[in-house]
């Protein structure tokens, strides 16, 4: 019997816009947990950069679904889980160990047995499971924890018999996923069960944190992006409604941030309230227009292609610059953060260059895609 290999899928066409929005998503996430001096005018966008993280998971969930939607019968779980592992877990790995700082500082004001925990649950992507440690080790990496649970369930979820086979149905099924996801923060309000008061970015308490940083409040931001996808697959829009989906969507979010972020609670907003929106802007800028010539131009979509390194390691690499003093001490101060930043930015897109593209060229080689070998006769069928 011949041996049975696996060999790369023919590849859908590259959605550049989706790769250059996602380099100012993970920029404005890093301006957001360290805010530069900006102008005035400029602050909402940063302010709102806690709903980003939800944006990057409807991206996930559409991208997944616009990939895989077309051969969900086919897919492989174990293939698929293959890829996804050789895409995360390098630099993952790369981000705790250049981390060890902040986990001798996890020893210092932990109980030994959650530190101990931590320890093992972090480099399993298991602490994102435990509100309380969550941020364990690296602070940003509990939505490592958050999407790997998501990988594991979608070729499951992708061949599902439920999915509807008409725009109209698919439409209404994302309305339900977007209730759905507003369910838990809507309850959270109503019933406030850590008894805090006007809640915001730094408010923590146990079910906040429950709320924030745990898996399965985020299933249905990522349920509603395989929907997009199926509808994005099945409804066929011109490259010109796309470009205006794109500038209405995009003008819609700006309104959203200077008006709606600074008023509506906090907590319903960082579940999902701005999600429609979002969806619009992800599936304008899978047109080609202008718009997403911008986004994919070079140094905007390398970025892009670099954005997991880049919102992995920041956190914690700006912590490392600033509590030794490096700009201080390299007489750089006086452009300060600015330099931190152009800092992060350079060794993130080096991560990517020598850490997560060559490890998952080389891992997909071993475990994915493999070339053809001479027919063998075997005794028993390969599994």
């Amino acid at each position: 019997m011949a041996e049975v290999t696996a060999v790369a899928p023919q590849k859908k066409p590259p959605l550049p816009g989706l790769t250059g929005i996602r380099t100012f998503l993970a920029i404005g996430i890093m301006f957001f947990h360290f805010t530069p001096p900006l102008p005035e005018f400029v602050k909402p966008v940063i302010n709102a950069g806690f709903t980003y993280i939800s944006f990057f998971l409807l991206i996930s969930g559409f991208v997944l679904a616009y990939n895989y939607v077309h051969r969900a019968d086919t897919l492989k779980p174990g293939k698929f889980y293959a890829a996804r592992l050789s895409r995360l877990y390098p630099v993952y790995l790369l981000s705790l160990v250049i981390s060890l700082e902040m986990l001798h500082a996890e020893w210092k004001i932990r109980p030994l047995s959650e530190f101990v925990r931590g320890v093992v649950l972090t480099p399993l992507l298991l602490q994102g499971w435990s509100p309380t440690l969550a941020t364990f080790w690296n602070t940003v990496a509990w939505t490592l924890a958050t999407e790997a649970m998501l990988y594991l369930a979608f070729p499951h979820i992708i061949r599902m018999k439920f999915w509807p086979r008409t725009p109209g149905k698919l439409l209404a099924l994302f309305g339900v996923f977007w209730l759905w996801e507003l369910l838990l923060p809507a309850i959270y309000t109503v019933l406030n069960p850590d008894g805090l008061y006007n809640i915001d970015r730094y408010s923590s308490g146990y079910w906040l944190r429950a709320l924030k940083y745990t898996p399965l409040p985020f299933v249905p931001i990522f349920l509603a992006g395989i929907t997009l996808g199926r509808l994005h697959a099945m409804v066929d829009l011109s490259d010109r409604v796309k470009l205006g989906l794109t500038l209405l969507s995009g003008g819609a979010a700006l309104a959203a941030f200077y008006l709606l972020v600074p008023r509506l609670p906090y907590v319903m907003l960082h579940g999902g309230m701005l999600t429609p929106v979002f969806a619009l802007l992800v599936w304008g800028l899978t047109g080609n227009h202008w718009v997403s010539r911008i986004l994919g131009w070079g140094p905007i979509a390398a970025f892009g292609r670099a954005s997991l390194c880049l919102y992995l390691l920041h956190f914690n690499t700006f912590l490392f610059i600033h509590d030794h003093h490096l700009p201080e001490r390299m007489g750089v101060a006086k452009y300060d953060p600015w330099i931190s930043y152009a800092f992060i930015l350079c060794f993130a897109y080096t991560a990517f260059k020598l850490v997560e593209h060559p490890a998952q060229k080389y891992l997909l080689s071993r475990w994915v895609y493999r070339e053809p070998k001479p027919p063998v006769e075997v005794g028993t069928p390969l599994g």
